[in-house]
C-alpha cells in the first residue's frame, strides 16, 4: 500500500486517540474550486510516497495500546479508492470492528457509489467526514468526530 505517512498516535483529527494513515493522492479539487492554493496538506504531496503492507500497518495499530480507531485523511482517501478499499477490507478481516474515519473533500453525493459498496460491504463503524475546505467560514464543531472542522459545509456521518 503507498501512503505519504503515518502518524501512530493522533490525538487531533478524531474524540478518541487514533492511528492516522495519510494516502498518496489528490486531485486539489479544494484549490481548483477556490481558484488559489488553500490545501492544508499541499506540502504532503510533494513527500516520497512510503511502501507499507497492510499487515504491518495493522500490526503496529494492534500492538498501540493508545489507538482506538483508525483515520484516512489527507492527501484525499477516495482518490486512492483500491487502496482504501483494500486497507478496510484487511482491516475488517482482522477481526478488528474499532472505528474507522475517513476525511474527503469530497460530497456525499459526489462519491455515492463508493459508500454504497462499503455499506453493501456490511463493514462496521464507519465514519466518513464530507466537504471540501472552503476559506474565510466559521469553523464548527462536529458531534459525529467531536473535533472543529474547518468550514460550514463540512461534517461527519456514521455510514455503517
Amino acid at each position: 500500500m503507498e501512503i505519504k505517512g503515518l502518524l501512530e498516535e493522533d490525538l487531533v483529527n478524531y474524540k478518541v486517540p487514533c492511528m492516522t494513515i495519510m494516502m498518496p493522492r489528490c486531485s486539489f479539487k479544494c484549490d481548483k474550486e477556490c481558484g488559489e492554493p488553500v490545501c492544508q496538506n499541499s506540502d504532503l504531496a510533494s513527500a516520497p510516497n512510503i511502501e507499507i503492507d497492510y499487515t504491518t500497518l495493522i500490526s503496529k495499530y494492534k500492538n498501540n495500546p493508545i489507538t482506538q480507531a483508525i483515520c484516512l485523511q489527507g492527501l484525499e482517501p477516495f482518490d486512492s479508492w483500491t487502496e482504501l478499499h483494500h486497507f478496510i477490507s484487511a482491516f475488517r478481516g482482522a477481526d478488528i470492528d474499532d472505528d474507522i474515519v475517513i476525511y474527503t473533500g469530497y460530497t456525499e453525493e459526489e462519491i455515492s457509489n463508493q459508500v454504497k459498496y462499503l455499506q453493501s460491504c456490511y463493514y462496521k463503524n464507519i465514519i466518513i467526514k464530507f466537504g471540501r475546505f472552503i476559506p474565510n467560514q466559521k469553523p464548527h464543531y462536529d458531534e459525529v468526530l467531536g473535533v472543529k472542522l474547518a468550514s460550514d459545509n463540512q461534517y461527519a456521518k456514521k455510514i455503517s
